[in-house]
């Protein structure tokens, strides 16, 4: 695997584990998302040029804004080559009292929102509010559990 792989987001399974039927690995995908998690996982219309949909929603109020973040990742099963090829894609609207702003990204990049609470011994923690890892890194590990690579693209599947 050479560095540009390996940067890019490409992770290729054990070599000791057999790889599984289409039909399995898309069973895998459908399993990892649902009421435990916080996303969900489901099968992608035509129109969205894609096998299988990964869907996260988070909506926060505050004083000045609402933000409303949605994360996908547009998964495509490649039988031949034993590969999912994957598009993370990442929209905002952030409303505010006099404005609006909406933001749209797509590639492997990430990022981690970070909140302050008051802990059981009365002092201010910092706690980890957003990941956007999780699902990625759980989707990931049920492709190379069966067997498959783990592509990630930046523009386009």
């Amino acid at each position: 695997m050479g560095i540009f792989e390996r940067t890019g987001g490409t992770r290729h399974p054990a070599t000791e584990v057999t790889p599984r039927t289409p039909v399995e690995v898309r069973a895998a995908l459908l399993a990892v998302g649902g009421p435990p998690t916080a996303f969900r996982v489901r099968l992608a219309t035509p129109s969205e040029q894609a096998d299988l949909i990964a869907d996260q929603r988070v909506r926060r109020s505050s004083p000045g804004a609402d933000v409303d973040l949605r994360l996908r990742i547009r998964m495509r099963l490649d039988p031949h080559r034993r590969e999912v090829r994957v598009l993370q894609e990442r929209r905002s609207t952030t409303r505010g009292q006099r404005s609006t702003s909406r933001t749209y990204g797509s590639g492997g990049g990430f990022s981690v929102e970070w909140a302050y609470e008051q802990g059981p011994d009365g002092h201010r923690r910092r706690v980890k509010s957003l990941d956007t890892r999780e699902m990625r890194d759980a989707l990931r590990e049920a492709v190379l559990a069966s067997g498959w690579t783990w592509r990630t693209r930046l523009l386009k599947l």
